[in-house]
This record gives structure tokens, sequence and C-alpha cells, in this order.
């Protein structure tokens, strides 16, 4: 049984100590390719290098919106540099986050923007990031994919309702879920999963964040991402084999990489 973690921060400190060790646990639990998303230009590079080192983990380039301040025409002409790297598979993770607004939100909005242009240009999917900026975000892609036929990409933890799945899925986006499927609250999530269906979804683990319920409190791996299939296989009535087949097939349409 194959797993794709499609969002996992496989770069990150947290896992310093036992990188390692953490990557031979996912391969273990069935997890055979992983994504990492970018949030910083800086964090790019170590990425890159993990990627050229480990068969089976693909990279994606972009500025989150928390760091969205630090946005240029030379961080943009950065990214599509690096977009041509053979490991790079997507524009990430862009998106808007009114929550904490750690950006103005002009600035997050215009390098939403233009990362979104640089995905259309490349003609990359893209790997989208939302909190509490719901509506803004629908706008920004509504505009980007009626002006890029074939524009495709995921929503990073979706979170949103019945309605916004169902939009999502007829623009070619798939939905990312990842640990909070498995939180005892998390009933119009579970409702909108079930709309959106089987062939719409991708797993992620957003490591080391966002752990499954047996985990909460502690850091997230790839790893835990069986618990997520495992629960979508119960919600949905279907196989747990059925959930890795079809979801890793979502990832691979997605992303256009090969089999490992």
């Amino acid at each position: 049984m194959a797993l794709i973690d499609t969002h996992c921060h496989l770069d990150d400190p947290a896992f310093d100590e036992d990188r390692d060790a953490m990557l031979a646990r996912a391969r273990e639990a069935g997890v055979e390719a992983f994504v990492i998303p970018s949030v910083t230009l800086e964090r790019i590079p170590a990425a890159l290098r993990l990627a050229e080192r480990h068969p089976g983990i693909y990279v994606a380039v972009g500025i989150h919106p928390h760091a969205a301040s630090a946005f240029s025409s030379g961080a943009l002409a950065q990214l599509r540099e690096w977009a041509r790297h053979p490991r790079v598979v997507a524009i990430g993770e862009i998106g808007l986050d009114f929550y904490r607004d750690l950006s103005p939100r002009e600035a997050q909005r215009e390098a939403f923007r233009a990362q979104l242009e640089l995905a259309g240009e490349l003609g990359l999917p893209v790997i989208i990031h939302q909190r509490e900026a719901r509506e803004a975000v629908m706008e920004e892609l509504e505009r980007w994919v009626a002006a890029h036929p074939g524009a495709r990409g995921i929503l990073h933890a979706f979170s949103g309702d019945a309605a916004m799945a169902r939009t999502a899925v007829a623009w070619g986006f798939a939905l990312g879920i990842g640990g909070p499927i498995t939180y005892p609250r998390a009933e119009a999530l579970r409702e909108a999963v079930q709309t959106a269906g089987i062939t719409a979804l991708v797993l992620e683990t957003d490591a080391p964040y966002l752990p499954p319920q047996p985990y909460r409190g502690h850091r997230n791996e790839p790893a835990y991402l069986r618990f997520v299939a495992e629960t979508l296989a119960r919600l949905l009535g279907l196989s747990l084999e059925h959930i890795a087949e079809q979801t890793t097939r979502n990832a691979r349409r997605i992303f256009r990489f090969s089999e490992p």
C-alpha cells in the first residue's frame, strides 16, 4: 500500500535531531513520496538538498503569506529560477492568512497574485494556504482559473464547507486532508469531504504541525499519514487500500511525477 504526503515540512528544524529516522518510519508506514512546501526563500535551498539526497522527495517553491512583506521582483525571479529544478513540482505554499496578519493584507494579495501568475506561466500546480480568508482566496483563484485553462492545485488543510468543496472540485482542485479530519468536532470538514468524494482528495500531514487525534499535543510526522487514510476509509465506506490507491493517483495527477 503506497501513500503520498502532499504537504510536509521535512526541512523544519523540528526534525533536525532525527530526520533520517523520521523518514525511515514514514517509509515503513507506506509513505512513498513527500512534497515539501516552502514558506520563505531562505529555507528553499535546504529543501532542495533534501530532495536531491532522498528519492521520493519533491519540493514546492513559494513564499507563505506570513512572509509576504519580503516579497519583491527579485524574490519572484529567484522563485522562477528554482522552479526549473527537476525536483520542483509546484508553486506553494501561497495564499492569504487574515487570522495572524503577520504581513499586511495588501502585501499578501500582491504576493499571492504574482505567484499564481508564475504558476500559470510555468504550467505548475499551486498549493494554497487559507486561514480566515476564504472569500478573498476563492476570488483570486476564480480569476486565475478563468485565465489559465488546465489550472490545478491543492487547497491545503482544507477547512471550507461543502459549497466551497464543490466549487474547488469544479475548478480542478483537490482538497488536502490531514490530521483535522480525525478531530471529534470536525463535522463540517467531514461533510465537505463526503461532498467532494474520493477522486478529489489528497492526503497530507503538514508535519510537524496538525497531528492526528492520537498524537495531538505532540510533533506530527509523515508516518502518521495512515491515521488520516484510515479515518477517510471509515467516513467514505471504502477500503484502506482503495483510499491509498485513489489518493496516490490524485496526487500524481496534480504533481505529474512518476512512480518511484
